[in-house]
C-alpha cells in the first residue's frame, strides 16, 4: 500500500471516529464506558496508521539517499590542479585515519603524533570534522527539538547573546517641536556548556573485525542516547547542570493561559493561541505529549469542527487549529498545576554546541570480560532567549 493510500485510509478512519463521537456523545460531551472503549480502538487505528506512514516516509528518504551517485564526474582536465585547499587539523584525511586506527588500537604508537592536533584537555581526542557532521545530523534525527531551534557553535567559554528587552517607539510631533528620544533597552542571555556523555562497550573480537563499521555503530548509539537526554533537557531541564527547558518554571516560556477546569477545553486552546503575539504566531508550532493529543482530538470549535486535523497529502503535517504540532514523550502530561502544552516560535530557543565531540578508549576497565570501552561526550547548553516568543497552557491546580 502506498503512502498516499495510507493517508487516505487514515483520513477515512478519522472521519469514522469523528462521526462516532458526534453520534454517541451525551449532552455533557462524555462517552459511556462501552463507547469510550470503541472510540479508543478507533483512535489506536489512526495512531498506528500514522506511525506506518512515518516509517514509509523515512524509508523513502533512505532509498533516495542510497540512490544518489557515490562519486562526482570529473568535469576538468586531469592536469588542472584542484582549487580545493588541502584539509588540515581535525578535518584532514590523515587525522581521520589515525583517529579510527587508534580506536581499533592499530599501530597506536605510529599514529600518536597525528592525533596531537585533536587532543582534548581531559585526555580524549576530538572526533574528525566529517564524523562530527554525521553526529550532528544523527542528533537532529533523534531529537524533535533541534530542527525547531536555532543552533550555534561556540569554541569555548560562555556565549553572551544581546537581547532587546524594551523597544523604543515613535511619537506624534507638533510643528517645530523637538523629537523625543526613545531608545531600545538591551539585555543579555548567557549560554554555558554542560557536559553530556555515555559509555559504550564493544567486544575485542568485534572491534578487530575489519567488516565491523565502528564509526556507524558509535554514531547511532551516541546519537540515540545523547539525543534523548538533550530532548528531555530542552523541554523540561531546570538549568542545574543541564540546559533550561521550555517548560521550566524559571527561565522557560511565559504562561499564556490557565484552564478553568482540570481538563482542556476549546476556549482554553483559543486563549493560549491568541496569547501569543501575531509576529510569533506566523511560525508557531505546538509541542505536547502524545497523551495530550488524545484529549485534544475530541475538542470542537464553535462551529462543531474538530480542532485536530490529519494530514491527507505529502508535505502537509497533522495540525491543531491549523498549526503543525510535534509530540515528545518528555513533554509534561496533563496534571494539576503543571504546564502541558507549549505554543510558539521555537527558533527563539538557542542551542549552543561546544565545538568538538570527545572520545576516549578504555582498555583496562572491561579487559577481564574481553571488551573495550569507549566514552563519548560533548558540551551543550540551551535556553529560550525571548520568553514572550513561546507560551504555555497551565492546567488548573487541584
Amino acid at each position: 500500500m502506498t503512502i498516499q493510500e495510507l493517508r487516505k485510509k487514515r483520513a477515512d478512519a478519522w472521519d469514522e471516529a469523528r462521526n462516532f463521537l458526534d453520534s454517541k456523545s451525551k449532552e455533557s460531551g462524555i462517552l459511556s464506558d462501552e463507547d469510550s472503549k470503541t472510540y479508543d480502538a478507533m483512535e489506536k487505528k489512526i495512531v498506528d496508521l500514522g506511525k506506518e506512514i512515518q516509517r514509509l516516509e523515512r524509508l523513502a528518504e533512505i532509498e533516495a539517499e542510497m540512490q544518489k551517485p557515490t562519486s562526482e564526474p570529473i568535469l576538468s582536465k586531469p592536469v588542472v590542479p584542484s582549487d580545493n585547499p588541502e584539509k588540515t587539523g581535525t578535518a584532514s584525511d590523515t587525522y581521520s585515519k589515525a583517529f579510527w586506527n587508534a580506536f581499533r588500537n592499530r599501530n597506536f604508537v605510529d599514529v600518536r603524533n597525528d592525533l596531537q592536533v585533536g587532543t582534548d584537555s581531559e585526555g580524549g581526542y576530538l572526533v574528525p570534522d566529517e564524523f562530527e557532521r554525521k553526529l550532528i545530523e544523527a542528533l537532529t534525527d533523534e531529537n524533535i527539538f533541534r530542527p525547531l531551534a536555532t543552533v550555534i557553535k561556540t569554541s569555548s567559554g560562555d556565549r553572551k547573546i544581546p537581547i532587546v528587552t524594551s523597544k523604543g517607539e515613535a511619537v506624534w510631533i507638533d510643528e517645530e517641536n523637538q523629537y523625543s528620544l526613545s531608545d531600545d533597552v538591551f539585555g543579555q542571555a548567557s549560554l554555558s556548556a554542560f557536559k553530556v556523555g555515555t559509555a559504550i562497550k564493544v567486544s575485542e573480537e568485534l572491534l578487530n573485525d575489519s567488516a565491523f563499521d565502528l564509526s556507524s555503530y558509535i554514531t547511532k548509539e551516541f546519537a540515540r542516547r545523547v539525543g534523548a537526554k538533550e530532548e528531555a533537557a530542552f523541554l523540561v531541564g531546570d538549568g542545574n547542570g543541564k540546559p533550561t527547558g521550555i517548560f521550566a518554571a524559571t527561565g522557560g516560556a511565559e504562561n499564556g493561559a490557565t484552564t478553568s477546569t482540570a481538563n482542556i477545553s476549546f476556549d482554553d486552546m483559543m486563549e493560549l493561541f491568541y496569547s501569543l503575539r501575531l509576529p510569533y504566531r506566523k511560525k508557531a508550532v505546538w509541542i505536547l505529549n502524545d497523551s495530550t493529543i488524545k484529549a485534544l482530538r475530541k475538542l470542537k470549535d464553535g462551529n462543531g469542527n474538530y480542532i485536530w486535523n490529519p494530514a491527507v497529502s505529502a508535505g502537509i503535517p497533522d495540525t491543531i487549529l491549523n498549526r503543525p504540532y510535534y509530540t515528545s514523550s518528555y513533554a509534561p502530561e496533563i496534571a494539576a498545576g503543571k504546564a502541558a502544552i507549549a505554543f510558539g516560535d521555537f527558533s527563539y530557543y538557542w542551542i549552543a554546541d561546544r565545538q568538538g565531540f570527545t572520545f576516549k578508549r578504555l582498555n583496562e576497565v572491561f579487559a577481564m570480560n574481553g571488551q573495550v570501552g569507549f566514552i563519548a561526550s560533548k558540551r551543550v547548553d540551551g535556553r529560550l532567549i525571548l520568553p514572550e516568543a513561546v507560551k504555555t497552557l497551565k492546567i488548573k491546580g487541584a
